[in-house]
């Protein structure tokens, strides 16, 4: 069989494999390297042929394999001196995949006994790959900020339990695409799918000795081939796919992508690519990796190592890889994990170092939707509202200021406010556009929507860490009972809550992100850290109760709202110079609930809870009025003039407010009773009413 494949002299450029009609070329970083070694492989995954490459430019090693095909499995040995005391780590018996890897043969799955001596077995093999695939001329949506409404999916969990979907495809990127799911998106009004990670990744050796594994996918390897376990046979045939169909349903698809970290994990983890081929180049060392502190990876992950984004190397394989995705899998943008640590220069934060810079001046991907998470837990981590123009950042202030508004803390109303507004304490009116706030009220990390109201304490004990980990101020709230109840009291008061802080997320300024299954009351039985459930605990569940029913057409409802008003999408204040000088300024206005406008006393009164936003937009075609009560008891609400021959029209309340109809009941009187811990939306319309969709 090695008769087949003859080595050739190459060429250094690009890196990975690049298939032609008569073979490939390959090529690969390792600096330090002694000897490179290419091993090729059957689809048995049997060894036929083992090339030492000869020739080798600066840090590279490179050849050109006559006789490689489209499909054909290979990976790497690596020689070299072992001397971790330098970084160096190098060690022929283990099997290296590829950095540039664009498909693997299977999932990558730790085995501590394969492992050990020549890792072949355990390891996956990338493949030499070469997809001629059909786009059928569609394209991206390219929805603007102001139309964006972002769903966060798992894609194994969001289809797993779908009885709608084939059996062989649940948990699939085609059980993704599916037309039943694909109805549901649409229906319910989201603009783009947030895909939790489907770069190839590991679960923690830890976890498989506690028999469990990494559900979530935070722990990544080859960052440019989808993960096999979500694939039916051929994953990036089969990811191109999903990405296709949701653009043809209008459907945008925004990757989260983890380049913070690697599965390679810190001192004494496994050799799977990286260091085995530059160990001191692609991670962070304490003390810049001088001296004996080669030794100690710097951790600013919390998963044992940071990779190395300042080194030039690893800088362009990140940008390799984001444009691959853009270009080849036609994704629309990223989610950023741990967003700081890609940022850091020197270990310093610096949002305008290399790699902010190499996003900005490219001409591929400065044109995406780019999402940072502002933190990792390095020094100095917290970054909210510091990275550059371009970028879009979670906003957790938001999630805590609406989740302790309405669980009715003391003292919040001022801060609710800003938050409803865009949040234009921390990003700034003249330099950052209004839809600059990822807001949130769950996320894949927390407690879902279901559990905010339904649980006071993390039940994290599946995850066999005593319960200790997991997020521990959850601003939560169960009203009365921990967990499950049939007290329909406390079931009425969950719900509503449920109802309100989905109502304020429609109607805030800046680009709302749901949790999906949060519109349909999905529960995770408590557990705020659900990242190692690959079960019930985590799959959406789509056998929906009649209160499951209403939220679900609530939810639909108020993103109807939001998108047929400029008012809850693209709000222009006088004082908000981004935008520049407009003719006509949009007006928000706040009023105590006697009908006066709010004083300063007032905004900062500890007992205050209850307050009205009125908003005059769209060059005075919209009127709108926002009546909030997080108190305990019903308030009668004095509302200011709707001006000419109008009146308010009642568009929800979330105290009575089923989802199944749309309310536009007249209200003649200026006075509203806005029922406790509830909040009321009305518009100015003509006498008779109006279409509030």
């Amino acid at each position: 069989m090695t008769d087949r494949y003859i080595l050739l002299p190459g060429r250094d450029t690009p890196f990975g494999a690049d298939l032609d009609a008569s073979g490939c070329n390959f090529v690969v970083w390792a600096p330090d390297a002694e000897r490179v070694e290419l091993c090729l492989f059957d689809s048995k995954e049997q060894e036929v042929a083992r090339l030492r490459f000869r020739e080798r430019r600066g840090h590279l090693w490179y050849g050109y394999v006559q006789g490689v095909i489209p499909g054909t499995l290979y990976g790497y040995r690596v020689h070299g001196p072992n001397a971790p005391e330098q970084g160096l780590i190098f060690d022929p018996l283990k099997l290296l995949l590829d950095p540039y890897a664009k498909a693997l043969s299977r999932k990558l799955e730790w085995n501590d006994e394969l492992y050990q001596g020549d890792s072949q077995q355990m390891m996956p093999k990338a493949i030499a790959w070469e997809d001629e695939f059909d786009w059928q001329g569609v394209s991206s949506p390219r929805h603007t900020d102001a139309n964006t409404v972002l769903y966060e999916v798992h894609v194994k969990g969001f289809t797993q339990l779908h009885p709608e979907v084939p059996e062989q495809l649940r948990g699939t990127y085609l059980g993704l695409c599916q037309p039943a799911v694909i109805r549901h998106l649409q229906e319910l009004g989201i603009t783009s799918v947030q895909l939790m990670p489907v770069a190839s990744f590991m679960s923690e050796p830890r976890l498989i000795q506690l028999g469990l594994k990494n559900y979530w996918g935070y722990n990544s390897l080859c960052f440019m081939a989808p993960d096999p376990r979500y694939a039916v046979k051929h994953a990036v045939t089969e990811f191109k796919t999903m990405v296709r169909e949701l653009h043809r349903a209008g459907i945008e698809v925004i990757l989260d992508v983890v380049f913070n970290h690697t599965a390679e994990g810190g001192q004494g983890g496994p050799l799977l690519s990286y260091k085995g081929l530059d160990n001191r180049s692609y991670y962070c060392f304490d003390n810049g990796g001088f001296g004996p502190d080669f030794s100690r990876y710097s951790n600013m992950t919390g998963c044992g190592n940071t990779f190395n984004v300042d080194h030039p190397n690893a800088l362009r394989l990140v940008m390799d890889s984001l444009r691959y995705w853009v270009t080849e899998m036609h994704v629309d943008g990223f989610r950023f994990d741990l967003a700081v640590s890609l940022a850091r220069e020197g270990g310093e934060f610096d949002p305008y170092g290399g790699f902010c810079k190499a996003l900005i001046q490219d001409p591929v991907l400065r044109n995406v939707k780019l999402i940072s998470e502002p933190w990792d837990i390095g020094p100095f981590g917290y970054r909210l509202g510091q990275f550059p123009t371009q970028w879009r950042e979670l906003n957790d202030r938001y999630r805590d200021t609406v989740r302790s508004f309405w669980r009715g803390d003391m003292g919040r109303m001022a801060e609710f406010a800003t938050r409803l507004l865009g949040s234009r304490d921390i990003f700034p009116k003249s330099l950052r556009v209004i839809h600059s706030s990822i807001n949130f009220i769950c996320y894949h990390d927390g407690f879902t929507l279901e559990d905010t109201v339904s649980y006071e304490q993390r039940h994290n004990q599946a995850n066999s860490e005593e319960n200790r980990d997991g997020h521990g101020h959850n601003l939560s709230k169960n009203y009365g009972i921990e967990g499950p109840t049939r007290d329909p009291k406390i079931c009425r008061l969950r719900v509503q809550q449920k109802r309100n802080m989905l109502a304020t997320l429609f109607l805030s300024q800046g680009i709302p992100h749901l949790l999906a299954g949060d519109e349909m009351g999905r529960t995770q039985l408590g557990n705020n850290n659900a990242y190692c459930q690959d079960n019930r605990i985590s799959w959406v569940n789509w056998q929906l109760s009649e209160e499951d029913e209403g939220i679900l057409a609530f939810v639909k409802q108020m993103i109807r709202i939001r998108k047929s008003a400029a008012a809850f999408t693209e709000l222009h204040l006088a004082e908000d110079l981004y935008f520049g000088v407009r003719r006509h300024a949009d007006v928000v206005r706040w009023y105590h609930p006697d009908g006066n406008e709010l004083t300063d006393s007032d905004w900062n009164a500890p007992s205050a809870q209850a307050l009205v936003m009125e908003i005059v937009a769209a060059e005075n075609q919209e009127h709108w009025l926002v009546l909030f009560n997080a108190s305990g008891y019903a308030i009668h609400f004095s509302l200011p003039e709707p001006g000419g021959k109008t009146c308010w029209t009642l568009a929800a309340d979330t105290a009575l407010q089923d989802g199944k109809h749309l309310l536009t009941d007249d209200l003649p009187q200026l006075v509203a009773v806005c029922s406790a811990h509830a909040m009321k939306l009305l518009r100015a319309c003509s006498l008779g009413g109006c279409d509030i969709n």
